[in-house]
């Protein structure tokens, strides 16, 4: 008599290695969202959160994902990305754990991702969280220049990462709402840190400008934090770009922040590392022991050059630049894992300056001390974006 022969663990092997096949030729933007939408199943749990929190990170990653499902039209970017914003944001427009007294400025971030749910929805519970958080600006705490402080516990401090939290918001609001007395402040807020932030030997910005001088991370003469961070030099970059969607043609000062953009596109290529491409923790010591290539800061210069480019901010050499820059990001940090997800590695889970408990002083041992993990959404949201941008 024959044997029976069972065919069922070849066909579910087959199904299987087809379903990872189709996968891997999805675009890597499709890819990454997928694989968060696996790590975290729930929209509010991305940047590894255990509860509910208003926070820039879920805004910077689900407005990329958003951006997905614009791209492709599957519905599940969609329902993933606005399912944050509806448990978030209440029908009277108020946002839970968000305190406009606290003034954060971090806490407008998300506030973009609010813009495209409202015109798609008409919801005016959006509308009215809109308003609020552009509303916490006109009361905002600022340095004498104008410049607004980055939180209330840190009083008269600039750290770069805030022009990118509020700068492209309030670019945006103007522009949809018909308020273009925003793109004057956007301006200010982006010219006069980059006048209180740059050292004129390296062309770099630093972290961070305290005005009194009572940090102990400050220079007493200069004010200014010790060291040059990428991945605030790359929060700097993209707001500039981003700004720059929203700011008129005619605007008077358009043209000095393209000017800044290419100045600082010069500036940051000096110390890009010429083996692997990209750039590190430390942006102007990567000899020094200890420093690392670190992909946040990498992949958001990267983003910057390919929008620059493409929007002809910046020349089309940039543009080609970025474009190969991002062949060897895919190269150094973009890990295929066992169960058929991506991953961004090498990512500063988190910087910063001051603070009550474990003081940080902005030293070099400092920003290589700081845990470095897979998957920060600081990392792997720009890289989405400028997946998208190249349609890769």
């Amino acid at each position: 008599m024959m044997k029976t022969i069972s065919y069922l663990p070849l066909v579910l092997l087959f199904m299987f290695i087809g379903c990872e096949s189709e996968n891997k030729t999805d675009k890597y933007y499709q890819r990454m969202a997928d694989s968060e939408m696996i790590r975290n199943p729930e929209s509010w749990m991305v940047d590894f959160s255990d509860k509910l929190k208003w926070n820039y990170c879920h805004g910077l990653e689900l407005g990329a994902i958003y951006d997905v499902w614009e791209k492709t039209g599957i519905q599940k970017y969609y329902d993933y990305a606005v399912s944050y914003a509806d448990t978030m944001v209440n029908e009277d427009g108020t946002i839970k754990t968000y305190k406009l007294e606290e003034y954060n400025i971090d806490r407008l971030n998300s506030g973009k991702m609010l813009f495209p749910i409202y015109a798609e929805t008409g919801n005016l519970k959006y509308k009215k969280a809109l308003d609020l958080l552009a509303s916490q600006m006109d009361t905002h705490p600022r340095i004498s220049n104008g410049g607004f402080w980055h939180k209330k516990i840190y009083p008269h401090q600039v750290w770069l990462d805030g022009l990118y939290m509020a700068g492209p918001f309030l670019a945006e609001y103007g522009a949809t709402f018909d308020y273009p007395e925003l793109f004057d402040e956007v301006v200010l807020q982006l010219t006069t840190a980059y006048e209180d932030l740059l050292d004129e030997k390296t062309g770099l910005l630093y972290h961070g400008w305290d005005e009194s001088r009572e940090q102990r991370w400050a220079d007493p003469e200069t004010g200014l934090s010790p060291n040059f961070w990428s991945r605030s030099i790359g929060w700097y970059m993209m707001a500039l770009v981003d700004v720059l969607d929203f700011l008129p043609d005619d605007h008077a000062r358009r043209n000095e922040l393209i000017q800044i953009l290419n100045e600082l596109s010069a500036n940051i290529e000096k110390y890009q590392d010429q083996e692997s491409g990209m750039w590190y923790q430390v942006t102007d010591q990567g000899s020094r022991e200890g420093n690392y290539l670190e992909s946040s800061g990498s992949i958001m210069f990267i983003y910057t050059w390919v929008k620059g480019g493409q929007n002809r901010y910046l020349s089309d050499e940039y543009l080609e630049k970025g474009i190969n820059t991002y062949d060897k990001f895919l190269t150094q940090f973009i890990r295929e894992d066992n169960d058929g997800t991506i991953s961004v590695t090498d990512g500063c889970s988190v910087a910063g300056l001051g603070g009550e408990k474990n003081y940080r002083d902005g030293s070099f041992e400092y920003y290589i001390s700081e845990p470095v993990r897979d998957n920060d959404p600081k990392a792997l949201s720009p890289f989405i974006m400028v997946s998208l941008l190249l349609d890769r």
